[in-house]
Order: C-alpha cells, then sequence, then structure tokens
C-alpha cells in the first residue's frame, strides 16, 4: 500500500476542531515539473506546425514580399489592382494615421500574396513529385537522363529551406488509382509463370469475368475512396492485413533487428542499455518537437513521414475481431522485464531527461532486486504471444480492473519496453550457429520475455549486445530501422564508454527507486498464462532460422553490372529457389510507397516469365505452391559512417516464414562487400529447410559473379 499513500498529493479531513489539510510538496512539485514541460512541447509543436503549415514558404519570404509591396504602394505603383485601397475603406480614417493605415493595409494584401505564392508553389512541387522516371532510370543502372536531371533541379528549386520532420506531407502526391483493365493486365502478367497453359486460360477467363461484373463496381468504390483519403490503401493494410488477424503475433507479424556485429563497445549489460535508452529518448524528442529530418532520396526526393508519429507510446490492443492501435502524444516511463519482473522507470528528473550515468544506476538497481516472483508475473508476456482471442478474452476478465489493471496500464503506456535479457547473444565467424542463436532469441524470445504488443522492445543480453523486436501493424520496418541507425550511431560516436565500459559522466545526486509492478492473478489466470507460454515455445521451436553472411563479395561487384543491387539480389533468390524447390512459386517482395502521402506498402511480384527464362538458362546453358518474402532495410542516414568506421555495419532484420511450407528472406547490403540474408522457414515442413536453402544463395551469388568475371 505505500505506492498508494504515496499516490496521493493532497488530503484533508473534517474533525471537531475544524478541516485539516494534508499534501505532499514533493509529489505536487512533480506534477507542476510534468506540467512546465507539457506547455513548453505544446509551444515547440504550435512554433513548428505553422513552419509546416507555410512551408515550403517561411516567414522570411513574407517580409521579402510585404517590402516589395509597400515600397512600390508608397512610389505609386498599385500591384493589388485596387485591393489596398479596398482594404483602407475598412478603416475608419480618424482611427489610425494615413501611414498607419497604408502600412496595415499592405500588411493585409502581402499576407493574402504569401499564402498564394505558397500554395502555387506546394501545388507545383506536388505536380514536380508525381513524375517517377528517374526512379526507374537509376533502378536500371543507367544513371538519370537530362530530362530527369531538369526536374531535379526544378524540384531542388521549389523545396524550401531546413524542412522538418513533417514538412513535405502537405506536398507529396496521393497514391494513383490504377485501372481495372491494367490491374487485371497485372496480375495476369504475375501468375502466367506460375501456371500451365490450361490453368493460364482458366485465370484469363475468370479475370475477364470480374473485369465484366463487378469489377466496374469495385473500382467505383475506391474512385470514391481516393478522392476524400489521404491513401486509399493505408488503413485497410491497417486493418486487414495486421489488426483482424487472429494469430500470434511473436513469430506470424514482429520483425527484429540485429546489433552492429564487428564491434562490441562494453559487456557491461546496464551501461549499453542505457546508452541506448537515451539515444532512443533523443530521437523520440526529435519526433515530437518534428525537428528530425525527413529522409531525402538523392537528397531531393522526400518520403512520406507519417509513420513516425507512432514509433513511441504506442501499444497494440487485443480485441475479440479485431485490434486497435493506441498511441498517446508522451509518456514519461519506460517499462523494464528483468527476470521475470516488471518494473516502471521514470525517465525525467523534473524536466530534463535523464543523462546515460542516471540511467545506469537505476538499471543497476533494478538489477539487483531479488524480490520473490508473484504468482504468474514471470511468463506474463506470454498472452500477448498467443491468439488473439485467447488474449482478448483473459485481459477483459483479469486485467481490467484493480491493480492488474494499474499495472497493466504502465506497460501499455510506457515509451517503449526495455527487455534486459538473462543470457549472452554471441558472434563468431567461425561459428554461424551462434550467430543464427542470436537472431531467433531477437525474434521469439523464450515465448514469454517480450511484450509482443508494444511498438518495440529494446532487447539488451547479458554481454552487452543488443537487438530489437518490432510490432508491425503501426509502421513498415523502415521506420524502426532508422531509429537503430540513429540508435547505434549516437552509442558509437556520440556517448561511448568508459575504460571500465561505464556511461560517460557522474551521478550528482540519487534519484528514486523503479516502481516494482504489483499484480493479483487468481490461479486459473495463472493456468491460461501458462497454457499461453508453452503454446508459445511449441510455435518457437518449430521456426527454423538462418542468418548467411554473404562476404565473398557486396554491391561493389555489382555495381560493376550497372544494375539495381535488389534487382540482382532477387535473381538470386529465384535461381536458389528453383534450384531448392525445383519450381517457382508466387514471389512476394514488400516496396515501400512512401513517395506518396501516407504511403505503406505495395507489393512486388519479381517472378515473371523473363525471370524463369534466366533462371532456367543458368540451369541449362543448352536451353502446392510456396511462398517466399523478401524485404530490404538499407541505411536510411549518414549517421553511420562505413567509410570512416567499417565495423559499424548493421546485420540488418528479419522475420518469421510467411507461409507454413515456405520461406522468408530478408536481405541488407551491408557496405561494398557484405551481405547479409535473414532465412526463416517451419521445422514442420519437409519441403524447406533454412541451411540447405542458404547454400543454395551461396552457389547462386557464386554462380552470378562468374557471369560478370566471364564479361
Amino acid at each position: 500500500m505505500a505506492e498508494a499513500h504515496q499516490a496521493v498529493a493532497f488530503s484533508f479531513t473534517i474533525t471537531h476542531e475544524g478541516v485539516n489539510i494534508d499534501y505532499d510538496r514533493e509529489v505536487l512539485h512533480l506534477v507542476w515539473q510534468s506540467g512546465v514541460r507539457s506547455i513548453k512541447k505544446r509551444i515547440t509543436r504550435i512554433r513548428n506546425n505553422f513552419h509546416n503549415g507555410v512551408y515550403p514558404g517561411s516567414l522570411r519570404s513574407f517580409f521579402v514580399i510585404y517590402v516589395i509591396v509597400a515600397s512600390l504602394y508608397f512610389a505609386g505603383i498599385d500591384l493589388s489592382y485596387g485591393l489596398i485601397n479596398y482594404f483602407e475603406s475598412w478603416i475608419p480614417g480618424e482611427q489610425l494615421a494615413p501611414t498607419v493605415a497604408y502600412i496595415v493595409t499592405c500588411g493585409l494584401y502581402s499576407i493574402l500574396a504569401w499564402l498564394g505564392v505558397i500554395l502555387l508553389q506546394r501545388y507545383a512541387l506536388k505536380l514536380l513529385l508525381m513524375y517517377k522516371g528517374w526512379m526507374f532510370e537509376l533502378r536500371g543502372g543507367t544513371g538519370m537522363s537530362t530530362k530527369s536531371k531538369a526536374w531535379l533541379l526544378f524540384v531542388k528549386l521549389l523545396e524550401g529551406q531546413k524542412p522538418l520532420l513533417y514538412s513535405f506531407q502537405y506536398s507529396l502526391p496521393c497514391l494513383p488509382l490504377p485501372s481495372l483493365k491494367d490491374t487485371m493486365q497485372r496480375y495476369l502478367i504475375s501468375v502466367q509463370p506460375l501456371c500451365d497453359d490450361e490453368q493460364y486460360a482458366r485465370k484469363e477467363k475468370l479475370a475477364k469475368e470480374f473485369q465484366m461484373t463487378i469489377g466496374p463496381k469495385l473500382q467505383k468504390y475506391l474512385w470514391l475512396k481516393s478522392w476524400w483519403s489521404s491513401n486509399y490503401v493505408t488503413d485497410w493494410w491497417e486493418e486487414y492485413v495486421y489488426l483482424r488477424g487472429r494469430s500470434s503475433l511473436m513469430i506470424n507479424s514482429n520483425f527484429y533487428g540485429i546489433d552492429a556485429l564487428l564491434v562490441h563497445p562494453t559487456r557491461n549489460q546496464a551501461a549499453r542499455a542505457a546508452n541506448l535508452v537515451y539515444a532512443a529518448l533523443l530521437f523520440r524528442k526529435e519526433i515530437s518537437n518534428q525537428t528530425l529530418e525527413p529522409i531525402m532520396v538523392q537528397k531531393t526526393v522526400p518520403l512520406c513521414s507519417w509513420q513516425y508519429e507512432r514509433l513511441f507510446n504506442t501499444t497494440r490492443i487485443p480485441g475479440l475481431e479485431t485490434d486497435r492501435v493506441v498511441h498517446l502524444n508522451d509518456s514519461e516511463h519506460i517499462c523494464v522485464y528483468h527476470k521475470g519482473r516488471y518494473f516502471k522507470l521514470s525517465v525525467y528528473h523534473k524536466t530534463r531527461l535523464l543523462r546515460p550515468v542516471e540511467l545506469q544506476r537505476q538499471l543497476e538497481k533494478i538489477m539487483q532486486d531479488n524480490s520473490p516472483l508473484q504468482p504468474g508475473e514471470e511468463k506474463l508476456g506470454a498472452l500477448t504471444a498467443t491468439d488473439r482471442i485467447t488474449w482478448a478474452t483473459t485481459r477483459d476478465e483479469y486485467f481490467s480492473k484493480g491493480m492488474n489493471k494499474t499495472s497493466l496500464h504502465i506497460i501499455e503506456k510506457a515509451a517503449f519496453c526495455l527487455v534486459l535479457e538473462d543470457t549472452d547473444f554471441e558472434f563468431d565467424p567461425k561459428d554461424p550457429s551462434k550467430l543464427d542463436r542470436f537472431g531467433q532469441l531477437l525474434l521469439h524470445g523464450k515465448g514469454y520475455d517480450r511484450w509482443y504488443d508494444k511498438s518495440f522492445n529494446l532487447v539488451v543480453a547479458r554481454n552487452g549486445r543488443v537487438g530489437f523486436n518490432g510490432e508491425h501493424s503501426w509502421a513498415d520496418a523502415p521506420i524502426l530501422a532508422h531509429l537503430w541507425e540513429f540508435c547505434l550511431a549516437k552509442d558509437f560516436v556520440s556517448l561511448g564508454y568508459t575504460k571500465e565500459g561505464n556511461t560517460v559522466g557522474e551521478l550528482t545526486h540519487d534519484l528514486p527507486n523503479p516502481a516494482r509492478l504489483k499484480w493479483d492473478i487468481p490461479s486459473h489466470c495463472v493456468d491460461i498464462i501458462e497454457s499461453c507460454a508453452i503454446s508459445a515455445r511449441t510455435l518457437l521451436e518449430d521456426v527454423d532460422l538462418r542468418l548467411y553472411m554473404h562476404d565473398a563479395y557486396g554491391k561493389g561487384v555489382i555495381k560493376k553490372c550497372k544494375v539495381s543491387p535488389d534487382a540482382y539480389i532477387q535473381m538470386a533468390l529465384q535461381l536458389a529457389y528453383y534450384r531448392d524447390a525445383r519450381k517457382f512459386s508466387l514471389t512476394y517482395e514488400a516496396s515501400m510507397t512512401r513517395l506518396f502521402r501516407e504511403g505503406r506498402t505495395e507489393t512486388v511480384r519479381p517472378v515473371t516469365m523473363e525471370s524463369c527464362a534466366w533462371v532456367k538458362a543458368m540451369e541449362n546453358p543448352n536451353c502446392s505452391d510456396l511462398n517466399t518474402t523478401s524485404q530490404t532495410p538499407h541505411g536510411q542516414t549518414s549517421l553511420l559512417d562505413l567509410k570512416k568506421y567499417p565495423d559499424h555495419i548493421s546485420a540488418g532484420g528479419g522475420f518469421g516464414p510467411v507461409a507454413d511450407d515456405g520461406y522468408g528472406v530478408s536481405y541488407i547490403i551491408a557496405g561494398e562487400n557484405l551481405i547479409f540474408f535473414h532465412i526463416s522457414s517451419k521445422r514442420s515442413s519437409p519441403e524447406t529447410d533454412s541451411q540447405r536453402f542458404s547454400r543454395q544463395i551461396e552457389k547462386a551469388m557464386a554462380d552470378m559473379k562468374g557471369l560478370i568475371d566471364c564479361q
């Protein structure tokens, strides 16, 4: 009950002697500081919202327009076609001197002219950004044409100075709606390589029937939605691809990111965790203040920044039919999991962020806590690893009131979760199984030591190796990849460690201990938790994950072919898969649509008649479907300068298999001479083997290099 008493900041009692008032000055002071911080944040947001609202214009451009208008008007040249005189008629002459009236009316006209210039500039930029020819030229490896270079110059001229995170949101074009005829043609092209003549004829007939019957009606609905919404796909994608899924998130949806493998700055778990937590909170501050620089392709073409909004303070809440994503504007704490115990760790002191040295001390207090586990507490996270209906009903029955509701809300309202592992994450180039195990633990852990509903869990091993586990519904992988690049860059370059492996800095005062979360879980609920943990264990033991580090060559060799590295690797995957399964499959490749407003993910089908012919030619110079998935989380910023710090290469990340009898493959082109492949499948499938497939990729890459060497 101590926590309950401390939570009461003000109370009073009525006695025979009068009213007795009691209050806690420290708690009231904390409330005051929280209010001051909130007001400062709102003021910053208002200022930055104004900047984004007038972007690519600025206040400087308004003053330039005002000086020009006022100077010409006083010189007897009226460019307003009488509008300034009309404004003067609104102002009674006896109230303002003529000179003051001229200044005011010129100001009113200048505001209108300024807004007109902004709208013209914004829509001109939007029209220019609709052009995508430059992208196809770069993918083809031919470089930009004169036309695209001229277009790029006009885009640069129209863009304003110092854009904030959301500055380009109003200038981005909307996602175009393809015609029904084009959609049907692309569908038929994607399935033709996978069908014999009879099957293809049947699919062609069905496509024509769809195009002549219900297709036009559905197309009209899409057309109407494309006009009244910012993006006619995104909300449906989130709802039907993610939130309505009823199976476990742990393997089927969540993904992971991994540490930089060639550098190990400290083996002190608390110190490494402190630096990364601090870096993540700095990233959150830049998002909140909108000072984070938007990602720019070719340093000119902006990507949509909408998905960053829910990176922090976000949780997926289970439901019987569909889940929902809940996002808070702010959170002043993180949730820490260590050896089966949950803690609330406040990350602010007065109105400032805790420094890394202070965070390290707080985490050390958590690691020194030896209080006994409460019933059901250790494996509580297994509820978030099970099917969504079981979690939803259990949450409503046992976590909707009292102590359990309070503790659950602390987890769900946290900025993110930090997991302090009691095992080591290891990397040894001579023992690939250690890297495989590293990835497996980040993907699923023990099945109960991650809160899979949180937007992300930061995971720090006992030996200081790190990674993250991300939930997928709120955004796509590149958003977390950007955060990860930022955190690693801050950790390696800016924050650093002492010779002893501790964080840099000295403690100036002690802080209150982190609060241990309390639970009152009845025995029947404990049984449900244990059952969920067993189910999660069964799922994770079926995952066959292989992290293959291809160091024979990288994009440096691929660029000699003057082709897209992505296209090159896609062909290597097709060749490897054909050799593995002796057939082609409907391959799914995820691609971002963030060149458009609120764009998320689109599907690319790289298997074509031409690619199949090439694969067969590689096999023969004389010359039920499996699903493979690939995704490329490239480095997005210049924060990690690999030329200056070549050891700071991250191994990227991966995900579970998307089909029971298929492979899930992700890859990252890490520098000029290194590519990481993350290959997952299910051990229960007799048709797949991640180790075998990695060997097929290795052989395919070697054979393709042989073609290059022959040129």
